[in-house]
């Protein structure tokens, strides 16, 4: 029989729920490792850990772990792009080539910064056939396919999610803007002038940190939420094969998987970050709050309400459901992928179940990550985290989904 999971940290008596509900997703959801944090104005009233490291779990849940917390990391992008636009040095109608002039190739000379952050620019996938696991070995060569590549429809007439391109073409705009990779960018920008632990690529001198990914078994009985993957490419075309490309090239480097050395130290920022619930839910407070946080100002208040504001809104010509995006952020769809009750909260979840979102009309900043996989759409555990933070705070849960 394993040993209970021990669940360490503070939670105010008011936000007990929560906590209640953190140690019922390791009683009655087989979560493995975990942590949930929620900032109230500028006060952490949550911050909770507990579980193992590994799934064999032998090794407790460290208060400064870290995780690969996947598409939570976008809205890191964003908010760093956003800073440059605060600056002056970034417009949001200008074209993408005027900062990055190879980008022009394939017809793309008019796609805009604004198409890019809403995923409507038509670049959600490489067509040409590229090496396994080049997204961790090649940042140039990444950045050089995404110029060639012509656009998969129209820009701006529909939207889709760029899965994983997001991260080359946000995140290569900087550079050609600030000069640093993205990662060094974040690092200074973000991690270290904010106190917010968050890691776009980095080296061995953190591994022990690092809690072990364990992959999502899907129950026999349960419907695929990719099943686009199972068709056969040779037979795709236009949007089709698109879809497929998104997820399917490059294929993975042998050897390698997320708890590898070269998936830790690639620049993949789209998909592959690491941080923690403390770090995610302090940026989200920030956002829920007009920007600001104790070490100063993190984005204008002006880019929050631009990133708040609905750009894309229907059924996601990638994912094939319902989305809705402002500029890097997904926002809330109530009755379908609510982000709590309220009607501007805005975030992102990321593969597995983790997520983090800002409620701009509570003031509420939370964060949930684990290193169980888990349904990405909306899954047991952060449903019950998000219902028991706003059961606390004395307004309605969500309307449930599936």
């Amino acid at each position: 029989m394993a040993a209970e999971a021990l669940i360490t940290g503070n939670c105010e008596p008011e936000f007990e729920a929560v906590g209640e509900a953190f140690r019922e997703n390791f009683a009655e959801r087989d979560e493995i490792g975990a942590a949930v944090s929620v900032v109230v104005g500028s006060r952490t009233v949550v911050d909770l850990w507990g579980g193992w490291m590994d799934r064999g779990r032998s090794s407790p849940w460290r208060e400064d772990a870290i995780v690969n917390v996947w598409s939570v990391g976008k809205p890191f992008l964003a908010v760093s792009l956003f800073q440059l636009i605060d600056a002056g040095k970034v417009e949001l109608e200008a074209p993408v080539a005027r900062y990055w002039p190879e980008f022009a190739q394939a017809g793309k000379e008019s796609i805009t910064v604004r198409q890019v952050l809403n995923h409507s620019c038509g670049l959600p996938a490489i067509g040409k056939p590229l090496p396994a696991g080049f997204m961790l070995t090649s940042w140039e060569g990444m950045v050089e396919a995404i110029a060639e590549q012509e656009p998969w429809w129209e820009p701006g007439t529909r939207f889709g999610y760029h899965v994983n391109t997001f991260g080359f073409l946000v995140g290569e705009l900087i550079r050609r803007v600030d000069g640093r990779r993205y990662g060094a960018y974040v690092r200074e920008e973000i991690a270290e002038k904010h106190g917010i632990d968050f890691l776009a690529g980095f080296g061995p001198e953190h591994d022990a940190r690092v809690a072990e990914w364990v992959a999502y078994v899907a129950p026999p009985d349960e419907p695929s939420q990719r099943p686009w993957l199972d068709q056969d490419p040779a037979t795709l075309s236009g949007v089709d094969l698109a879809r497929y490309m998104a997820y399917r090239n490059p294929a993975p480097l042998p050897g390698t998987d997320m708890n590898s050395r070269v998936w830790r130290a690639a620049e993949y920022p789209a998909t592959n970050p690491h941080s923690n619930a403390r770090a995610v839910a302090r940026f989200y407070g920030a956002l829920a709050t007009g920007g600001m946080l104790d070490t100063g100002r993190l984005v204008s208040s002006e880019s929050i309400e631009r990133a708040n504001t609905i750009e894309s809104d229907g059924e996601d010509a990638m994912l094939m459901r319902p989305n809705r995006f402002g500029l890097g952020f997904q926002l809330t769809i109530p009755g379908v992928r609510p982000l709590g009750p309220g009607p501007r909260a805005f975030g992102h979840y990321g593969n597995g179940a983790v997520l983090g979102f800002a409620d701009p009309d509570a003031g509420i900043g939370f964060a949930y990550v684990c290193n169980r996989a888990g349904r990405s759409w909306r899954d047991p555990r952060n449903i019950a985290l998000v219902d028991a933070l706003y059961a606390a705070s004395g307004q309605p849960a969500p309307v449930p989904t599936g």
